[in-house]
């Protein structure tokens, strides 16, 4: 029988213990994920809509969804995504009203629902615009493990750093996968339309 040495058993020992709980701690996960019947990313929120109605994650049902976080004084990224996904929803013809958009704001202090409604008139009119309390957004952001902040500017004013993943969901409110958009919209579009 091989006998190793006291100083070369006790770290193999405490190896073989921390990849065990690193098992025991990820199989616990992914139970309790499923369990619970949802993906980690996503969930409940309440938000309000440019036009005044409350939107939750119930509106996600019946059909995709594009999830996307953002603010209306962001001066590329998200002009540029608005502008991606309606040219999927160009591409999707007939289909395009079985697509519902969402544009959450990661300033609810300046995206008021009447700015949104400006903001977005230059889009897509199937995009629309949440806001709410500065609690409601960031525990809808927690929900979609979003993230953003305040960089102040030399001005006295401020831009948001934020995520800028376009999340697609599926009919049932789950995540799907992000969106490329180095990809064709045509292509974007086959893509959606496999979960009408």
């Amino acid at each position: 029988m091989l006998k190793l040495p006291r100083h070369v058993l006790l770290p193999v020992i405490s190896i073989t213990i921390a990849a065990i709980t690193l098992l025991i701690g990820a199989l616990l996960i992914f139970q309790r994920g499923a369990e619970q019947g949802t993906s980690a990313i996503g969930g409940e929120f309440s938000l309000i809509a440019q036009d005044g109605r409350t939107v939750t994650e119930r509106d996600l049902a019946d059909g995709p969804s594009i999830v996307f976080f953002g603010f209306t004084h962001c001066p590329d990224i998200c002009p540029t995504a608005l502008f991606d996904i309606g040219q999927i929803y160009s591409a999707l013809g007939p289909n395009r009203d079985r697509l519902k958009t969402f544009f959450i704001t990661v300033d609810p202090e300046r995206d008021t629902q009447e700015l949104l409604n400006t903001y977005l008139s230059s889009f897509d009119p199937n995009i629309v615009g949440l806001t709410g309390s500065v609690d409601a957004v960031a525990q809808t952001m927690k929900a979609y493990r979003a993230f953003a902040r305040k960089v102040p500017m030399e001005n006295g004013n401020y831009t948001m750093d934020h995520t800028s993943l376009v999340y697609l969901m599926d009919r049932k409110g789950r995540f799907v996968s992000s969106l490329n958009f180095d990809q064709p919209p045509e292509e974007l579009a086959k893509k959606i339309s496999t979960y009408f």
